[in-house]
């Protein structure tokens, strides 16, 4: 029997499972993989498996495996800020589950540990693009602005790692990024120490960003935008991140950003306005493999006939 730690290969689920570490060392097998791979449950052999901790992965998506680890007598600590729909009630699930718009599963899992490791969930928070949730907490910290612009840009640049159609578009196997990442108390010492590391993600960052930043939106209005990215490696590493840019920019807009797959259709990705974080999860569950959060939320592949009715129900929901 085995102890799993399942986590979303993002800045969020990273930096979760580097503060519970910290706080509980555990000898686990570490389960995770790009961004938009969150049905990870199903990867598990549940006669394997004795503990499972599973964070920053919606467990709606994740409920039928689940319900078999559990029945099959796996402990399950699952902590989670997507939609979950009904936890199921069990005495060997411990579920911290918050849907909220202005938390994240480095934030909860933060509460939970009573902020023995909360500089890793500043990074989490900015990565999460949470910027209040991240400086209130950093705030408790009684950091300095330049440790927290630091923190802000490795969030950022961890978050944007975790972005990319297969594991081949990113720059770190999110596995190794924790790795490299879990020898550190504080995100500072890691930015000083793996300075290789933190270059190499920051240059892929600006690099994308660059490229990004000369597409026009395929359409707006007032209130919201949508801009569609070519079937790229650096297109598919930013689509999340230059959404979070393009809110931070216009915080009363709506946005969506399509990436070209491969295969035909898009990868898509919403942020809601940041004055008004609400429903980008309601309009990505209208879309078969579309799920998410009330701020921010996406579709992992929306066939290239559904573009008219996602263009005609994101412009209803923020008009």
């Amino acid at each position: 029997m085995k102890n799993f730690d399942v986590f979303n290969g993002d800045a969020d689920g990273i930096c979760a499972l580097l503060q519970l570490r910290q706080a509980m060392p555990l000898d686990a097998e570490l389960l995770t993989g790009v961004k938009r791979d969150i049905q990870l449950l199903e990867a598990l052999d549940p006669a394997t498996v004795d503990r499972a901790t599973v964070l920053d992965v919606s467990l709606d998506k994740n409920r039928k495996p689940l319900e078999v680890l559990l029945a099959a007598g796996a402990q399950v600590f699952y902590c989670d800020h997507h939609f979950a729909g009904a936890i199921p009630e069990h005495p060997n699930l411990e579920a911290l589950i918050n849907p909220a718009s202005d938390v994240c599963t480095s934030l909860l899992v933060n509460g939970h540990l009573r902020g023995a490791y909360a500089h890793w969930a500043v990074v989490g928070a900015f990565g999460d693009n949470l910027d209040d949730s991240a400086r209130a907490v950093a705030r408790t910290l009684d950091l300095d602005e330049d440790t927290v612009e630091l923190y802000k840009r490795l969030g950022t640049y961890v978050n944007y790692n975790g972005y990319g159609a297969v594991l081949g578009d990113l720059h770190f196997h999110p596995a190794e990024l924790y790795q490299l990442m879990h020898g550190y108390a504080e995100p500072r010492q890691f930015a000083r120490d793996a300075i290789s590391s933190f270059e190499k993600l920051e240059q892929g960052y600006e690099g994308d960003m660059s490229n990004a930043a000369a597409i026009s939106p395929e359409w707006e209005s007032e209130s919201a935008a949508i801009f569609v990215l070519p079937d790229a490696p650096w297109a598919r590493r930013v689509s999340g991140v230059f959404g979070n840019s393009l809110a931070n920019a216009t915080p009363r807009r709506a946005h969506a950003v399509l990436t070209c797959k491969p295969e035909g259709g898009f990868l898509v990705s919403v942020r809601a306005p940041l004055k008004d974080k609400r429903d980008a999860d309601t309009l990505c569950r209208q879309f078969d493999t579309g799920g998410g959060r009330a701020a921010a939320a996406g579709i992992n592949a929306l066939p290239d006939d559904q573009m008219q009715p996602f263009i005609d129900a994101f412009s209803a929901i923020y008009s």
